[in-house]
């Protein structure tokens, strides 16, 4: 299938590694994750288009149609502009706008202050896994109970089983065996390279951990992985992405989705 915008062409790429299964109607993609069902983005459809007046309710019933024991919405826009359409009508339905910026980058800048203190290395051991399974926890941003609990358990068990695959690494910092930052980096085999998952345990904020890893992550991206293009997809209000401009990553597109929780 033909999918315009890198930062969806990549996700929809990892998903199916990781078991998902895609169907084309033509006018939108269904994306299904069984083994993941509270996955917002790993059950969710691709439109092609953006909304025009009237599409709302008309996508509302496909998306119910396609996943109906389904408690959450998720609908992405295979468009790079960042042009929503029937914004008016969304936000009445309930819906909030994910607005990312896909970033691009063929050779990465040194950090101006590296972190030279801790270790960098790919996560090899169970208990380097565990750890971040509980920094996933202590990083999220959504509410941790239960079922986020089961949620990135599942999650993080498909990154692993990517990785274990060969289709790419996991890098941590660390100060001795205490995992600090954690990424990952996947390939497509195609030449491109695609970020996951930048994330540092609130303790170790601020020391420029996650600026010297991304750094480390590229440049193995680039010479051992075989990458002439990495991607990072960065959500536009963190302060993350001026870690990755600084690193010469450069804004490509703008990546659209539209979510609605569970009640």
């Amino acid at each position: 299938m033909e999918i315009v915008s890198l930062g969806y062409r990549t996700d929809l790429l990892l998903l199916e590694l990781s078991g998902s299964t895609m169907y084309d109607t033509g006018e939108y993609v269904v994306v299904r994750t069984p083994g993941n069902p509270g996955f917002w983005w790993g059950n969710f459809l691709l439109y092609r288009t953006p909304f025009a007046p009237g599409d709302t309710k008309l996508r509302l019933d496909d998306f119910r149609r396609e996943f109906p024991d389904a408690e959450h919405v998720a609908i992405g826009i295979d468009t790079v502009d960042g042009k929503l359409g029937a914004e008016n009508e969304l936000t009445a339905a309930g819906l909030t706008a994910d607005s990312s910026v896909v970033m691009t980058a063929d050779r990465v800048l040194q950090p101006q202050r590296p972190n030279k203190d801790s270790t960098y290395r790919f996560l090899s051991s169970d208990y380097d896994w565990e750890q971040l399974y509980h920094q996933s926890l202590a990083t999220a941003t959504m509410t941790v109970d239960a079922a986020y609990e089961d949620f990135t358990r599942r999650r993080l068990a498909a990154k692993r089983e990517l990785v274990d695959a060969g289709h790419g690494k996991w890098f941590g910092a660390f100060d001795g065996d205490r995992l600090q930052s954690a990424l990952g980096l996947m390939f497509d085999g195609k030449g491109l390279a695609r970020f996951q998952d930048v994330q540092t345990s609130p303790e170790d904020r601020g020391r420029g951990l996650a600026t010297t890893l991304v750094h480390h992550a590229s440049t193995y991206g680039l010479t051992e992985g075989g990458a002439r293009t990495l991607v990072m997809v960065a959500d536009p209000e963190y302060l993350a992405i001026r870690i990755y401009r600084s690193l010469g990553f450069t804004d490509s597109e703008t990546q659209l989705g539209f979510a609605k929780p569970p009640a």
